[in-house]
């Protein structure tokens, strides 16, 4: 058994020497911005390092998975407008993300996860995940403790499916992991239920659209904080980790087919 599964804390000759063609290199992306008068700035890193930490200590032996230090910020130019974000424009990350690429790549393992705590950045990881297949070889995968409301994720029914950004989830599981860092007393309910009237120009409806978390109201906040728990929030924590460790298993058997024995079957077709 390892007595760590965090790549950094091994030197490079140890890494060099643990690292396999079969290992699976895990990169936990956070964010540092707004989220309302009731979360810290760092809401989206601090949750999907736990994440990560606990899918370690779980499954990162039996799944040969390596976790990297986390990115602290990302793509968060929905909420500039509010004092404390920081964010990195999209041609950054892109560039960020090719030299971390880049890098990986003198180990032998094949497949890179981007291990997504902010909903904000996930149309920009697709393409970095097509990016660094193209320029490095890499078997890249893009994962979520659960897929956010306004990429087809279900949202909370007390939101109508509707909470995105500082509402009951992320305030739950919050409370659940560092409750003095949340301010209840703070916390609001603004959901857009006005866009239940559409049908495809909604979050998560066939036709996406382009939106400043200012928006939706002042506060920053798009879902109900007012009906967090910490109660809901460990649930909501233990069933993202069971997750997140199924969809690693399956990551960690995935291939594709070989090439000669794929134009075999497409030839048979």
């Amino acid at each position: 058994m390892s007595v760590t599964r965090h790549l950094g804390e091994l030197n490079a000759v140890a890494a060099a020497a643990a690292v396999t063609d079969r290992s699976v290199l895990v990169l936990p992306i956070g964010a540092m911005e707004q989220h309302g008068p009731h979360l810290p700035l760092a809401t989206d890193l601090l949750v999907i390092d736990a994440f990560a930490d606990a899918v370690m200590a779980e499954a990162g032996d039996a799944l040969d998975l390596w976790r990297l230090p986390s990115l602290s910020f990302s793509k968060s130019n929905e909420h500039a407008w509010a004092p404390g974000t920081v964010w990195l424009g999209p041609e950054t990350v892109l560039a960020v993300m090719r030299d971390i690429g880049r890098s990986l790549s003198t180990l032998a393992a094949r497949k890179l996860v981007l291990l997504n705590g902010h909903g904000g950045n996930t149309g920009l990881l697709d393409v970095v995940c097509r990016e660094l297949r193209l320029s490095f070889g890499f078997q890249t995968f893009l994962l979520h403790a659960s897929l956010p409301a306004d990429h087809g994720g279900d949202g909370a029914p007390e939101e109508s499916g509707l909470g995105i950004h500082g509402g009951v989830a992320e305030t739950s599981i919050l409370l659940h992991l560092r409750p003095d860092l949340v301010d209840m007393s703070a916390a609001v309910r603004n959901v857009p239920t006005w866009m239940t009237t559409h049908d495809h120009v909604r979050f998560g409806g066939s036709a996406s659209f382009g939106w400043l978390s200012d928006d939706f109201g002042p506060s920053g906040v798009i879902g109900d904080a007012t009906i967090a728990t910490a109660d809901r929030g460990k649930v909501a924590f233990e069933e993202g980790v069971r997750h997140l460790i199924d969809v690693l298993g399956e990551v960690a058997a995935f291939e594709f087919p070989d090439r000669v024995e794929r134009d075999l079957q497409q030839g048979e077709t």
